[in-house]
């Protein structure tokens, strides 16, 4: 049997990208989402939002020995108020892919994501699934419970896919 684990490219495919947008990546690390991201919005930018410096600096220089140079590092705990430290409404999409189990608030982190949204645009939400039998042991959330909580912020859910065989991924549209 082939297992699936986590693909970015593949989950990628499920948004829908144009070459200018503007991405906000919460929880970057090193860059695997942050480095695929930037090579399909050429003429976009891509802030990539860690709390701890060395990821940031390892995709610093990923991104320089690729050439690619729409992304900027932003250190900064996104579980704080105000946390991305982005203007408000200043993107088109938002990434949380395997974040969500890490952060103790995640509501405040949901928040922060839809402040800092444009009108129409999205927030990808890739993590684990409850059940996967890899993965953290503790701080999953359902997709059930991510989905709840989008609607009372006033997200709504626009599409539901499987991101491999141990993650669900969701896309929420900011009205």
């Amino acid at each position: 049997m082939n297992q699936e684990f986590l693909n970015p490219q593949k989950v990628l495919s499920e948004l829908e990208l144009h070459e200018n947008m503007i991405a906000a990546d919460f929880g970057s690390g090193s860059g695997g989402w942050a480095m695929p991201l930037a090579k399909r919005l050429k003429e976009g930018k891509i802030y990539a939002i860690d709390i701890l410096e060395e990821p940031l600096s390892a995709l610093e220089s990923r991104a320089r020995a690729g050439k690619i140079f729409n992304i900027k590092t932003v250190l900064s705990n996104i579980e704080n108020k105000g946390g991305s430290k982005l203007p408000d409404e200043s993107c088109d999409l938002v990434l949380m892919t395997n974040l969500l189990f890490q952060c103790e608030n995640k509501n405040l982190v949901l928040e922060e994501g839809k402040r800092v949204l444009k009108s129409g645009g999205r927030i990808l939400i890739v993590d684990w699934k409850e059940d996967s039998p890899l993965g953290p042991e503790k701080g999953r959330i359902s997709a059930k419970k991510v989905k709840e909580t989008t609607k009372e912020l006033g997200l709504k859910l626009k599409k539901e896919f499987k991101a491999g065989d141990y993650h669900y991924g969701l896309i929420f549209e900011k009205p």
